[in-house]
């Protein structure tokens, strides 16, 4: 993540600290609603953020939520393909 916050704020100043931001405000909607985002593996959910290619891949476990992976979109899988369940 802190990469994707580098490249953005050298595209942008200031972008990477709004790409950080999407993903704060991403998980707290996580938190807020931890079914409420595409099921794509037996046990992980992926959601994506807005204005950004990125998505949250994350298992609802029994008393918390574990993000496994912040991911580009446009990278291939296999980068974080092991890290869903």
């Amino acid at each position: 993540m802190e990469e994707a916050i580098k490249y953005y704020d050298h595209q942008l100043p200031g972008l990477g600290f709004r790409f950080f931001q999407e993903v704060a405000a991403a998980i707290e909607r996580i938190e807020l609603m931890p079914e409420a985002w595409t099921k794509i593996g037996k046990h992980t959910r992926r959601s994506l953020l807005k204005g950004f290619p990125y998505a949250l891949f994350y298992v609802i476990e029994t008393e918390e939520i574990l993000i496994t992976a912040v991911a580009h979109l446009h990278r291939d899988p296999k980068h974080y393909r092991d890290r869903i369940i």
